[in-house]
């Protein structure tokens, strides 16, 4: 395999200096424990290891990956049951929980270039030798799922990533997409936002395709040379808004049971404006290469052999396509073991099992390793240890089109859930390489000393360390330097795309994604490619990293079960809010620098088109100046957090270090605030324009999809010019802060009133 390239003595002797241990892993301390809890709970993750089989991921993801088994498919119901079948022989208490839940598959789908020259799109993946399985029945065909019916006849233009800055520069260059056909290539955004945006400009239908840049042989090899993506290859993928809500469109809020009250579809906000459809770059090469107008800017140029230009002109297209609008059955999965002293005490640990197609990499590469860290939970359990808290396991359906299975059981559960659930441990897919962190900055430490204590499959060193000398060597200068100076990694912060989302951004439960990946071969997503063929070939063909994910879940879902005291922890949370407060300072004044620069340039064109009246000037409106937007509530709030943290933290440290224990009734009542900390950073109102968005520190853009926007209520009315609504913003984060820090101020008090005296 390769590794990143150590270009110099001192990455040689940096990595030399993170093997070196200073200290073994049994010395270091673990949060929730004493020493000799952590004692203790080292032994029982060294017995966890030596029970996980990489031979079970490989069986298991053939037999899972032998059909289709996409939501409301008869194949995603009988693994389903299998998966259940499972749990119960491991000793978990099992059910199939059902919703109704609303899925459009394609009746038609047509897509013909009528000028300059007739072309019909293939719209379809051909079954290859290489892959046994790409010929099979039953297949989900190439689209999207909730766009609208169409029929749509018009001017074909390039509108590159089709992200809001994309429409200023084809406004500049005087091209208005009013009335037309886009074409849009994936990246940058999530896929749902490309037909969101052209709908606001004015579009009649959208068409979204892989361009080998990005996703072909300008990357590696196609398939089945290589792992990437082939000519005929294309990505399906659901384009619901999830900026506004997840899971089914038709009951926001609410559980999607049998009796539910429903939406009918035209109320449904979450279903695109205009037709979409996505399609291979063969298919889009002939669109392109018909294209006349401007030649596209440098960086909207992709790789496929041609001059890309912006249009309108000779291109026309005609796209149509129609749904079959039912509503299907979605299965969870739900496992439990009971815990011996906190039953009450929920930690939740989840992957969806549904798939586009044939799903080998999203999501059974890492649904298998969820199913052996379950084996090997329910193996200990049998031999006399049981949890202290309740351990649930969960196998989502319907993730695929809009995080259906995973939205609905929460909604229908909300209430339990805000009072029982500590953190859900997710992931959804899984590959060779580094450890990937993202979740809440309250498990930040947790996670940080998970990593430290599982080691590398092919590295021998820890997970931490290799992420650690991959970030100095290939991070940003920013990253570099936090990688060689913080003592902990930072994580990421989680905006949407998977089943994270309802716990944390609807309910307000502290949340983690973990996977591993990046020097696997990439693809085959969401295509009839993402096959066990592919996998075994150019994914983690030993299912090494499998048994890695099941060691790190493993090990964060029994430390958070057996804690004496639930390991969160604020003040990398504080350093995390604070960053968050600087970039918003950032962005003002970057803003006010832009305008400016901006209405420079604009009166420098005024003045040309004043001097030569023949040239066509198209001459956007000034933008109104910056104005003053008082951050003060925000910061003095930032610093009482500060202070509340720094007080936690000496009294809980003082503890520790002390050797002595809360008794266990003022552990429990500590655990209930340590639990309802996440929850202080909701309201339930929820964000301006989308109420079920209810934390108000992360949560997906509204132009952006997958990727988070933090302090999301300040930051987006900034970047809309709203600046009322940013004033607004500004004092409810402030008061959520507030909120936060009085609720760790209540959690010092339980330590310093109850610790027994020396």
């Amino acid at each position: 395999m390769n590794f990143f390239p150590l270009h110099s003595c001192f990455a040689l002797g940096l990595l030399a200096a993170f093997v070196a241990p200073t200290s073994t892993s049994d010395e270091k301390p673990v949060l929730g424990f004493n020493q000799e809890g952590a004692t203790h709970q080292r032994s029982l993750e060294a017995q966890l290891d030596s029970l996980l089989q990489k031979d079970h991921l490989r069986e298991w993801m053939k037999r899972m990956a032998a059909r289709p088994h996409h939501l409301g498919s008869a194949y995603g119901k009988e693994n389903a049951e299998f998966i259940a079948a499972l749990f119960r022989s491991w000793g978990f208490e099992t059910v199939i929980e059902e919703f109704k839940v609303l899925f459009p598959s394609p009746r038609k789908r047509f897509l013909e270039m009528t000028a300059p020259e007739k072309f019909m799109a293939r719209l379809m993946e051909p079954e290859i030798k290489e892959d046994s399985t790409s010929g099979q029945a039953g297949q989900l065909p190439i689209y999207n799922a909730f766009s609208v019916d169409g029929d749509v006849q018009g001017q074909l233009v390039y509108v590159n990533y089709g992200v809001p800055k994309d429409y200023e520069v084809l406004a500049e260059k005087g091209i208005d997409v009013n009335g037309k056909i886009v074409i849009a290539r994936y990246g940058v955004s999530w896929r749902g936002i490309k037909p969101k945006v052209a709908a606001e400009h004015g579009a009649i239908g959208c068409l979204i395709y892989s361009d080998p840049r990005e996703d072909g042989y300008f990357q590696g090899d196609p398939y089945p040379k290589g792992a990437w993506r082939n000519e005929f290859g294309a990505q399906r993928g659901s384009v619901v808004d999830m900026s506004l809500y997840p899971g089914d469109p038709l009951t926001p809020g609410a559980g999607a049971t049998e009796d539910a009250k429903r939406l009918s579809i035209k109320e449904a906000p979450t279903l695109t404006k205009i037709p979409v459809l996505p399609i291979a770059y063969s298919d889009a090469l002939p669109l392109l290469r018909a294209l006349g107008g401007p030649v596209a800017p440098q960086d909207w140029r992709g790789a496929l052999p041609l001059t890309y230009h912006l249009g309108p002109g000779a291109a026309t297209v005609h796209l149509t396509v129609e749904f079959d609008w039912k509503l299907v059955r979605a299965y969870d999965v739900i496992a439990k073991i009971r815990g011996s002293e906190r039953p009450d005490q929920w930690i939740i640990r989840g992957n969806h099992h549904d798939a586009w197609v044939f799903g080998a990499y999203d999501p059974l590469s890492a649904l298998v390793a969820l199913l052996e860290e379950a084996r090997a939970v329910g193996e200990l359990s049998k031999s006399g240890w049981r949890p202290k808290r309740t351990l649930v396991y969960a196998a989502w359906d319907g993730e695929e089109p809009g995080l259906l299975g995973s939205t609905e059981w929460v909604e229908a559960h909300d209430e339990e859930l805000k009072k029982k659930a500590v953190l859900y441990i997710n992931t959804d897919s899984n590959g060779r390489g580094f450890l990937s962190l993202s979740g809440s900055h309250t498990l930040e430490k947790f996670i940080n000393q998970v990593a430290r204590d599982v080691r590398d499959p092919e590295k021998k060193i820890t997970v931490a360390e290799r992420l650690r000398a991959h970030r100095i060597v290939k991070g940003s200068p920013e990253d570099r330097k936090e990688a060689k100076e913080r003592a902990d990694l930072r994580i990421d912060a989680l905006g949407s795309g998977s089943d994270y989302t309802p716990f944390l951004q609807h309910l307000g439960i502290a949340s983690l994604n973990l996977s591993y990946g990046g020097e696997d071969g990439g693809g085959s997503y969401h295509s009839i490619y993402d096959s066990f063929d592919h996998y075994k070939r150019f994914g983690d063909s030993g299912f090494d990293y499998g048994i890695a994910l099941a060691q790190t879940t493993g090990r964060a879902v029994l430390r958070c079960a057996n804690a004496d005291v639930l390991p969160f922890e604020f003040t990398n949370f504080s350093s995390a809010v604070e960053q968050y407060v600087q970039e918003i300072t950032k962005l003002i004044d970057d803003m006010r620098e832009e305008t400016a620069q901006k209405n420079a340039l604009i009166n420098d064109k005024m003045l040309e088109a004043v001097a030569d009246p023949t040239q066509p000037y198209v001459i956007p409106r000034p933008e109104p100046p910056v104005p003053y937007l008082n951050l003060a509530p925000l910061k003095n709030a930032l610093v009482q957090l500060q202070e509340s943290t720094k007080q936690y933290e000496a009294a809980n440290n003082a503890l520790t270090t002390s050797g002595r224990h809360l008794p266990p009734e003022a552990q429990k009542s500590l655990d209930e605030i340590l639990m309802s900390t996440e929850r202080a950073l909701t309201e339930d109102t929820g964000l301006p324009r989308r109420p079920w968005f209810k934390h108000q520190i992360y949560a997906p853009g509204l132009y952006t999809g997958y990727d988070v926007k933090t302090l999301p209520g300040v930051r987006e009315a900034i970047e809309q010019r709203n600046w009322q609504e940013a004033s607004e913003q500004v004092e409810r984060v402030a008061k959520t802060f507030d909120q936060f820090a009085r609720t760790i101020d209540r959690a010092t008090t339980i330590i310093k009133s109850s610790a027994p005296s020396k």
